[in-house]
């Protein structure tokens, strides 16, 4: 069976030039006059698996963000810098024709063969989400029809956003910062560590709980991807501590149906005009 988002992250090899891959960005992953910066990074992690077969995972990724991106042709280089052990890190662009719209360094490999070894004694301070059962939260399906025209990227996943979280959808965002939210996709994909990728970019800019309801532009986004994940829902938690330069971070868990923190990110965007 072949699903939506394998689909829109496909890409080609370019026959002789080792490193090339062509990509067709897919107009169902736009927000506003853009395309999702998650999924952009979802399109350049296939490329960089593909050019390392047996290091296929993402582990972090760190990506600086150009220009914005549109629905089209596009190509994704890879250059291998070190390729040793358990670990290859690489550095890889995205461009459409002559623009460059993203650059990144990652480091990928295989997360099965990874040590899950910890420190005996140590207790991990990060906990899941606190999220009420899925069929007590609010789907993002009620969105308003002028925001799902907008954004189509919303219709590509099933997102039960915190009831306790959604005074920002109301005209009363709370001025904490913060927003969570079940996550999956329509089409019952389940969970990978490229769909992490996109995963950290997938909720709406915490921004909006800080009354600032426009486009929230990505300068910079670093991902790490802790585990490879169990099926099912996704739980994503989003928060900024500062705002200031005109600019606020957003730091993002994304925690598996095992409870177990899967992926991290933070990225540093600019806040929309008042």
């Amino acid at each position: 069976m072949s699903f939506e988002f394998d689909e829109h992250i496909a890409v080609r090899d370019v026959e002789g030039a080792a490193g090339e891959h062509d990509a067709q960005l897919s107009s169902g992953w736009m927000v506003g006059g853009a395309v999702n910066g998650g999924y952009l990074l979802a399109v350049i992690g296939h490329a960089v698996s593909r050019t390392l077969p047996e290091k296929p995972d993402p582990i972090a990724v760190s990506a600086y963000y150009l220009s914005a991106s549109a629905p089209g042709p596009a190509r994704a280089s890879v250059r291998v810098l070190r390729d040793g052990g358990s670990v290859a890190t690489v550095s890889a662009e995205l461009a459409q024709g002559d623009d460059v719209r993203l650059t990144a360094l990652a480091t990928f490999g295989s997360l099965g063969s990874l040590s899950d070894d910890v420190p005996e004694g140590w207790t991990a301070a990060a906990q899941p989400p606190d999220l009420p059962p899925v069929d007590e939260c609010v789907p993002g399906s009620m969105a308003p029809p002028e925001v799902l025209e907008m954004a189509p990227f919303v219709r590509r996943f099933d997102i039960r956003f915190d009831p306790r979280m959604i005074g920002w959808a109301l005209g009363q965002p709370s001025g904490r910062g913060e927003m969570q939210a079940w996550l999956r996709l329509v089409d019952g994909r389940e969970p990978d560590p490229l769909l992490l990728l996109m995963a950290v970019d997938a909720l709406p800019p915490v921004s909006m709980d800080l009354g600032r309801t426009g486009w929230a532009p990505t300068l910079e986004l670093t991902a790490h991807v802790r585990a490879a994940p169990a099926p099912g829902w996704l739980r994503i938690r989003h928060a900024t501590r500062h705002v200031s330069g005109g600019m606020f971070e957003e730091d993002c868990e994304v925690w598996d149906s095992t409870d177990r923190l899967v992926a991290q990110s933070r990225q540093l965007a600019r806040l929309p005009r008042s």
